[in-house]
């Protein structure tokens, strides 16, 4: 039965059933527009074939079925400017009928003639392994060519007419931070992780988890109410605002100091004690006095320096111990440093949060990769991460605020229907 035949398959060497079906009844077609003849060469089958080809079966199944064309995508065929630009080409191609050569061609071939001397002059000297003439150079070297016309000119002209390259500054090279770009995450958020390693994930989350609650528990200890019993009363009341007003007197006999009494306005101030005027006598001997110290102070650093001789040993233990103590507090400084230069800082007003833990359970762990769910998201951890790099400020998604309230009018229409 010609309904029954199975897809094209190779069945002989006479014989093949056509991949190119016709449309209909298999039962009504005739058999030359069903089969055609696999002699082994593809010259012999296109002449008995009548030169039709055998085309691959997935061809066929992409073909469409439809009659219908497809439209035609305009816009696939326009070309922006497109007039501007076909009137530029008709006029290039009057002026090269006529001999005329365009102003940027003109252009191009003055600065390449004037390049060639520089380029020939270079290749002369040049050895036998040198790099070939080829107008080839190192814009960041010291013999740059384009740098040549600058040569011998002012700073300060150079630098004001923009015409000397802008040093780049050495902050720039600098990263903002050492973190690097991507982290990878720990042995316990893997799609098959160790039991250590996944318990090891579990306590940090953990960890994350009671700092938080502990957090939320101090703020609602410090805004909850007061109970009746810790509640203030009318004489705790009364006893702070009587708080500083009552001094308690230190006399035990219960005296009070009488306190002088100020001077009258209109009488004259008190006049100051006068000092007695020093004798000849009394200057000498203070000036022998203060010579006799000098001289003793300084008989006794002599002494002290002689002294210093015997303690060499214990002066060399100090500076010791005084230099281990420098060393100390530089390498705390530098571990400071490198602790810091690892995390966030406060670039704007927020501070930067660290996001929560991607970890899954130990009964929610997947069999297979078929049944693993991702966690997280690529796009909040690109964004987290440069948050933590200092790259960009942490930031909050904007709130939306209404400038004018929403007033709703009820129209003509619907008031005549819902009446």
């Amino acid at each position: 039965d010609r309904a029954s035949l199975v897809p094209p398959q190779h069945v002989g060497v006479t014989g093949c059933l056509s991949p190119s079906l016709p449309r209909g009844l298999v039962a009504e077609k005739p058999d030359e527009s069903l089969f055609f003849l696999d002699t082994g060469s593809e010259e012999k089958d296109r002449e008995l074939n009548q030169g039709r080809e055998k085309p691959l079966r997935i061809d066929l199944i992409l073909q469409p079925d439809s009659k219908v064309p497809p439209p035609k995508d305009i816009l696939a065929h326009q070309v922006p400017n497109g007039k501007k630009l076909k009137r530029k080409q008709r006029l290039r191609e009057k002026l090269a009928e006529r001999g005329v050569v365009p102003r940027e061609q003109r252009l191009l071939q003055a600065r390449r003639q004037k390049a060639r001397p520089a380029t020939a002059e270079a290749s002369h000297g040049q050895g036998a392994g040198a790099e070939p003439a080829g107008g080839f150079y190192d814009i960041w070297s010291d013999t740059n060519p384009l740098d040549r016309p600058l040569a011998g000119q002012d700073a300060w002209f150079l630098e004001q007419t923009k015409k000397q390259r802008v040093r780049r500054p050495a902050r720039l090279e600098k990263k903002p931070s050492e973190l690097p770009a991507v982290e990878v995450i720990p042995a316990g958020g893997s799609y098959n992780p160790t039991f250590q390693a996944h318990q090891a994930l579990l306590l940090q989350a953990h960890e994350v988890e009671l700092r938080r609650q502990r957090a939320e528990e101090k703020l609602e200890r410090q805004l909850c109410f007061p109970t009746a019993a810790e509640a203030p009363t009318q004489e705790t009341a009364f006893r702070e605002q009587c708080e500083g007003l009552l001094e308690e007197s230190g006399d035990e006999g219960g005296k009070e100091e009488v306190p002088d009494e100020p001077p009258a306005p209109g009488a004259p101030p008190p006049l100051a004690p006068l000092r007695e005027k020093k004798t000849e006598q009394q200057r000498r001997r203070e000036k022998e006095a203060k010579f006799l110290e000098a001289r003793r102070l300084g008989e006794k650093a002599a002494r002290c320096r002689r002294q210093e001789l015997f303690q060499l040993r214990s002066i060399r233990l100090q500076v010791k111990r005084r230099e281990a103590e420098l060393l100390r507090r530089r390498r705390a400084r530098l571990a400071k440093r490198r602790a810091e230069a690892t995390k966030p800082r406060r670039l704007g007003r927020l501070k930067y949060e660290d996001p929560d833990l991607e970890v899954q359970l130990s009964t929610e762990l997947a069999e297979s990769l078929r049944t693993l769910k991702p966690e997280g998201s690529i796009l909040r951890d690109r964004f987290k991460s440069l948050q933590k790099r200092n790259l960009i400020e942490p930031r909050e998604r904007a709130k939306f605020k209404r400038k004018y309230r929403l007033k709703y009018v009820e129209k003509r229409a619907f008031r005549e229907v819902t009446l």
